[in-house]
């Protein structure tokens, strides 16, 4: 069960502290999430998708892998939950923070947002018989999320800040 514990950094977006929910600093976990994005008709569309147990939109998120930068373990995330190819940010778009039950315990996660670019949608991905995915626009994809912090990411989510 996720639920709101913390606060956002994104751009035009003011901090707030990220709440750990009474946990110590030892126990915070991190993910790294992609915010796969690509200008349809000169605007810009983001792709949702559902996540496995719920069924409510997500954007694709996951745990930290070996030898991989955080960008480059989002962009995984995107390719097994979202089907979809392309060039990630090296730079967040943000934070935001969620409590997760792991072993009976829920444990504060801040997750890293990063942007990636889409260049291919694939026909077949890893997780396509578990998930539904939509492309939308910003205001549509910060109404179907669920945590705050990553609507606000979302809403204020301009991709001409993350290209070199």
């Amino acid at each position: 069960m996720q639920r709101r514990t913390g606060s956002v950094t994104a751009l035009n977006v003011k901090q707030r502290p990220i709440l750990l929910a009474g946990a110590g600093k030892r126990e915070v976990r991190s993910q790294f999430g992609a915010i796969p994005w690509r200008f349809k008709d000169g605007k810009v569309e983001i792709l949702v998708v559902t996540s496995r147990g719920t069924g409510r939109w997500i954007l694709p998120k996951g745990w930290p892998m070996h030898k991989a930068t955080p960008a480059e373990a989002a962009a995984t995330e995107a390719w097994e939950e979202a089907g979809v190819t392309g060039t990630p940010s090296q730079i967040s778009a943000g934070f935001y923070s969620y409590t997760k039950d792991i072993d009976g315990d829920n444990l504060p996660i801040v997750v890293a947002m990063f942007p990636l670019r889409v260049k291919k949608v694939h026909k077949d991905w890893p997780e396509k018989g578990q998930r539904k995915r939509r492309w939308v626009s910003r205001k549509r994809a910060a109404a179907l999320l669920s945590e705050p912090e990553l609507r606000q990411i979302i809403k204020h989510f301009d991709p001409r800040a993350y290209q070199g």
